[in-house]
């Protein structure tokens, strides 16, 4: 992964329309690898709203595969991952109640 002030050298405002931010960066590059360009912009919310450490496992998992669509790879594995997580995380309404 690129460091954050490579990307900057090389940014050109006149080309590269669609980086202003490192989540916006980091998105792009999830489309560039995916090989998923059509859907740069869902990738970029992504990196916006999910945590870093998810996309990057679900990342690794869709690389280390040999699918024929990445992208579709990559969201059902990052929704497992979601779910796997919020079903770790305990709700403090229901330690309330069993006090």
């Amino acid at each position: 992964m690129k460091q954050v002030g490579d990307i900057l050298k090389k940014f050109n405002p006149a080309t590269d329309k669609y980086v202003s931010r490192e989540f916006q960066s980091f998105g792009y590059h999830l489309a560039e690898v995916l090989d998923d360009m059509k859907h740069k912009s869902l990738y970029m919310k992504l990196a916006k709203t999910v945590h870093r450490s998810i996309l990057e496992k679900t990342l690794t998992f869709v690389v280390d595969s040999n699918a024929k669509n990445k992208g579709a790879l990559f969201m059902w594995k990052l929704k497992q991952l979601k779910t796997a997580e919020k079903s770790q995380i305990p709700n403090p309404k229901s330690q309330e109640n069993e006090r």
